[in-house]
């Protein structure tokens, strides 16, 4: 690692939270209810807590990463993108980890939209501890945060009314129960019994009863009390919030308030980080809405590196897009740029105050540590011209290059996979292009036919022994004497190779497609 200055946001967060307490374990938390796909919104969260872990533990710091499961929520609605729309429909209003994978591959819905997550973020560096809400609430272990709820009922309910436009009911209880009968949380909490006991009924199935909460599996706590109740229970020094918790009177503002009144706990450091939009789409992306990229999506395209770029270099309440456009090749083209800067020395102040910046953006884009040596770089563009040429095959183009070492084949065939993922699904037909392997159907003068059969003996005598600024200029001497126009020559010769009357540039498009090809095309021509 570098010797780098540490002025990234992930290190003035960590800073703060040191100063805010010392203690030989920090906690920085994060966590979602996975009422369906697992967006790259999501993702922000996870991976900004992630950075600040790292700046955390590079400080010499212990910490614990926890990422909370909530899938002790309600099942509120069913997203599009989900199957058996009908059988979903029937688990509303209950816990969301009662319902069916309908995938049939885990034990629930939540546990899909968990494991489906999970096995994904180690692939770029994220590895919590995850907490299954679920399970903690069905195994009482947060029956005193509930009975604490309860004792100061009406402290609570003093400040929740603060951030209403209107008051809680008078009888309300800052306990909700899933039915035991029905498992719906049309419930309504009575009161208490005893200092354990609460008594409720279900206006669903007329279902009636007194539980214990040291002993019952029904009952949790409502978002804006379970949330400050868990920074206690956990400990927790670090949670940033979305935008629209932090907004003023939203659910971080009553939580401050809960955890240190009721809980008696400091309310963790924390930060708003806002929404991600996809480029060519407006709008927050929404989970329930079922039509969402998730991380598995953005590593089709982006490497875990670049994944990981994408919001390292990016501060967390500045609202970005990720894109699947053409602007992925400049997301590519501005990583390899501080990728060289790190392992190059600059000159002079300026040049060096800048290197740090970057380098640390660097340094944190990277999974497991930066590389001992700068990683194989091949410009983006140039990289899936190749790729196209050989149709994808990765093995022939690190043949072709030939240039690779052992130690870079790793990343670069996982860019190489990447940049054919995009061309495939994403990249405009203007770029995209195949070499032809036939003759094609086009009329072509005298002239022409000379001028094509020149071309293949300047290729098959010279091309290997000339520059490519050498060979354009002979190219360009033969389409003068055969009194030929360049821009009418080129649209035939791309229509040739590619069946397009446009593509890369030309001169160093036939150095990479190479002679062999070349020469093979220009056979079909012959007089």
């Amino acid at each position: 690692m570098n010797n780098t200055i540490k002025n990234h946001w992930a290190d003035i967060t960590a800073d703060k939270i040191i100063r805010n307490c010392d203690k030989d374990t920090y906690v920085c938390a994060s966590g979602i209810t996975p009422s369906g796909t697992v967006h790259i919104g999501n993702f922000r969260e996870i991976i900004s807590v992630e950075l600040v872990v790292r700046a955390l533990r590079e400080k010499g710091k212990n910490v614990k990463f926890i990422y909370s499961w909530d899938d002790y929520d309600v099942f509120r609605k069913v997203p599009k993108n989900m199957p058996e729309q009908d059988l979903l429909t029937t688990y509303l209003r209950k816990p969301i980890t009662i319902v069916p994978d309908v995938f049939g591959i885990y034990e629930s819905y939540a546990q899909y939209n968990e494991k489906e997550l999970e096995k994904y973020l180690p692939i770029v560096g994220v590895e919590p501890n995850y907490i299954y809400q679920a399970s903690k609430y069905r195994k009482s272990d947060y029956a005193q945060g509930m009975k604490t709820a309860l004792d100061k009922r009406d402290e609570i309910i003093e400040i929740l009314n603060r951030y209403r436009t209107s008051d809680l009911a008078n009888d309300w209880q800052p306990v909700s129960v899933f039915c035991n009968k029905c498992d719906r949380d049309t419930t309504k909490v009575l009161g208490r019994t005893s200092e354990w006991e609460i008594e409720y009924s279900c206006d669903s199935c007329g279902n009636h009863e007194v539980i214990d909460l040291r002993t019952t599996k029904a009952a949790k706590l409502p978002w804006r009390i379970d949330w400050p109740m868990r920074w206690s229970y956990e400990g927790v020094d670090f949670e940033p919030a979305g935008k629209d918790h932090h907004s003023e009177g939203g659910s971080f503002d009553t939580a401050e308030e809960v955890s240190t009144k009721i809980f008696d706990k400091r309310p963790p450091e924390t930060f708003q980080y806002d929404f991600i939009s996809i480029k060519g789409r407006g709008g927050k992306i929404s989970s329930s809405g079922g039509e969402v990229i998730s991380l598995p999506d953005v590593l089709e395209v982006y490497t875990p590196e670049i994944t990981r770029f994408l919001f390292a270099g990016t501060r967390p309440n500045t609202e970005f897009a990720i894109s699947f456009d053409l602007d992925v090749l400049k997301i590519y083209e501005d990583y390899e740029i501080i990728e060289r800067a790190y392992f190059s020395q600059p000159e002079g102040a300026k040049a060096q105050k800048k290197k740090e910046k970057t380098d640390r953006i660097y340094e944190l884009s990277q999974v497991h540590g930066v590389p001992e040596e700068m990683p194989y770089q091949i410009p983006i563009r140039h990289l899936c011209n190749i790729l196209q040429i050989f149709d994808g095959d990765i093995d022939g183009v690190i043949k072709y290059l030939g240039d690779i070492n052992e130690n870079q084949l790793e990343r670069f065939k996982v860019k190489a996979t990447c940049a054919w993922n995009w061309i495939k699904n994403f990249a405009p037909e203007e770029f995209k292009f195949e070499i032809q392997k036939e003759k094609i159907d086009i009329e072509l003068s005298d002239e022409i036919l000379t001028l094509l059969e020149q071309l293949r003996n300047l290729t098959e005598q010279k091309m290997e022994s000339l520059s490519e600024q050498d060979f354009g200029t002979e190219l360009y001497d033969l389409m003068k004497s055969n009194s030929v126009e360049s821009a009418d020559f080129f649209k035939i010769i791309y229509q040739i190779l590619i069946g397009k009357e446009k593509g890369p540039r030309l001169i160093s498009f036939l150095y990479t497609i190479g002679k062999d090809k070349i020469i093979n095309l220009l056979d079909f021509y012959k007089k």
